[in-house]
Parts: C-alpha cells; sequence; structure tokens
C-alpha cells in the first residue's frame, strides 16, 4: 500500500504542476488561472486533453506544437516534474496522511513563488493568499485533534503570520534607508505571513536569516561571477566604452531565497535552535 500511495503522489503531483503552470504563466499577467482553457502561446490553438498530460504530452509532442511547430519551453514538463518528485517523496517519508499533505502543498506553493519571482519579480496575491489562508485552516484542524507535524499550532501561527509580516517590513525599512531605493515589496512581506503562519514567530524570524544567508552565498558563488564574465564580453564586443565601466550586479528578489528559507525553517528549524542553544 506504501508503494501505491506514493505513485499516486507522483501522478497527483505532476496534475498539480501542470496547474503551477499555468499559475506561473497567468498570474503575472493578472489573467484567470481557470478560463480561457490552456493554448498555445504562439498561435493561441486550444490544446485538447491528449495535448495536456503531464510530462506525457511534451514528450509526444517533441516540445512542439501539435499546430505551428514553435518550440515549447522545457519549464512546462520541468515543473511538472519537480511536483511529481517532491510529491513522491514527501509521501515517502511522512506516509500517506495530513502532514504530508501541508507540507507538500506549502512547498509547491513556495516553488511558485520563487520561479515567478525569479522570472517577474513579483509575487503574486494567488500563492500567497492561498498559502495564508490554506496555512491557518490546516491550524485549525489540526488544533482540533490532527496531528501538526512541524507545523505551528492554531495560536503559533497567528502570532507568527503578524511577526513573519512585520519583520520583513522592518528588514525592508532598513534596506531602503541604507540602498535609498525600496527593498522589500508586498509580495514580500504576504509571503511572510504565509510562512509565519506555518511554522510560527521564532522559524519566521530564521527565515528570514537562513534566506539572507542564502542569497550571500548565491551572490559570492554565481551573480558576481557570471555578472563579472557577461560585463568582460561586452567589453570585449565593444558595446560597453573602453575604459573602467561601472560595474552593476543584477537585482535577485529576495523571494527566490525566502521560498527554500522557509522550508528550511519548517523541516528543521527547531533542530537549528536546539543546536543553537545547545552549543
Amino acid at each position: 500500500m506504501q508503494i501505491y500511495w506514493q505513485v499516486v503522489a507522483f501522478v497527483f503531483g505532476a496534475m498539480i504542476g501542470s496547474f503551477l503552470n499555468v499559475c506561473i504563466g497567468r498570474w503575472p499577467a493578472e489573467q484567470s488561472v481557470v478560463r480561457p482553457r490552456s493554448r498555445c502561446p504562439h498561435c493561441r490553438h486550444q490544446l485538447a486533453w491528449y495535448e495536456n498530460i503531464p510530462l506525457l504530452s511534451w514528450v509526444a509532442l517533441r516540445a512542439r506544437c501539435r499546430c505551428c511547430a514553435e518550440p515549447i519551453s522545457v519549464q512546462y514538463p520541468l515543473v511538472e516534474l519537480a511536483v511529481a518528485v517532491l510529491w513522491f517523496f514527501t509521501v515517502r517519508q511522512m506516509g500517506a496522511g495530513f502532514v504530508a499533505v501541508r507540507v507538500a502543498v506549502m512547498a509547491t506553493v513556495l516553488l511558485g513563488v520563487a520561479i515567478t519571482d525569479a522570472k517577474h519579480y513579483l509575487i503574486p496575491d494567488g500563492f500567497t493568499l492561498f498559502g495564508l489562508v490554506f496555512a491557518l485552516g490546516t491550524a485549525v484542524y489540526a488544533a482540533l485533534g490532527a496531528d501538526s507535524g512541524p507545523f505551528a499550532g492554531l495560536y503559533e501561527a497567528v502570532i507568527g503570520a503578524c511577526v513573519g509580516a512585520g519583520f520583513i517590513a522592518i528588514v525592508g525599512w532598513l534596506g531602503e534607508i541604507a540602498f535609498k531605493k525600496e527593498a522589500m515589496g508586498m509580495g514580500d512581506m504576504t509571503l511572510m505571513a504565509f510562512v509565519g503562519a506555518a511554522v510560527g514567530p521564532n522559524r519566521a524570524i530564521l527565515t528570514v536569516f537562513v534566506a539572507a544567508a542564502i542569497g550571500a552565498a548565491a551572490f559570492i558563488l554565481v551573480v558576481y561571477p557570471v555578472a563579472w564574465f557577461r560585463r568582460d564580453r561586452r567589453l570585449e564586443q565593444g558595446e560597453l566604452p573602453l575604459g573602467p565601466a561601472p560595474f552593476e550586479p543584477p537585482l535577485v528578489p529576495f523571494g527566490v531565497f525566502l521560498a527554500p528559507a522557509a522550508l528550511v525553517a519548517l523541516l528543521w528549524g527547531n533542530a537549528v535552535f536546539a543546536w543553537i542553544l545547545g552549543g
């Protein structure tokens, strides 16, 4: 039976990943995720059911639209596969139950947040408000007797939502003073309200510090080297004037780092606090 539920989780996760692709594509453009039905972004061909089967249709169509032969982005199968694997391993580690569903849903929403923020510098309310309602609603259900697992209890969930939003607002205010530009948006605050409702106040604060650490590592190891490399290439190709050109590393939205940090805080936050207090 355990293998059966793992297979079910993989298939269901792939379907959820397909819908997540719709949300990633439409919410930043303020479009409905319900209507119209999925269609090719190039020729507007409305997809038949057999052209919209997660993972399989992309392979069967050889990554091209059946009507106009334009390439279909690899994002679609990658997101579907990522969510399918995520749900599979969640059920494998935690069993087929209430806690596993909570973890899988939260991780799926956070993945949507990270991808959308990376692509559009935007965190849609559809992700964060759904996450907040889901976190608080499941906290109420857990308070009635269900297993809460690594999630915060109902009282901590309410306090955590307030602390998460408030703390990131303070960080954004300090960043605005330091950098003379907006450092955090409303999307970051609603995201942290969702995260705080899931993990509670202490781990919500931990999430911000973990995100800052992940972001610092990403800038040192990836963003700065790539930016310098691109700058040198542009100098070689004559796209920039000779001489000392100003170096401006690309901005990376903070939601990209808050999303994985939230999962770290949820699954291992208590262990981190125990290590800190024990040390």
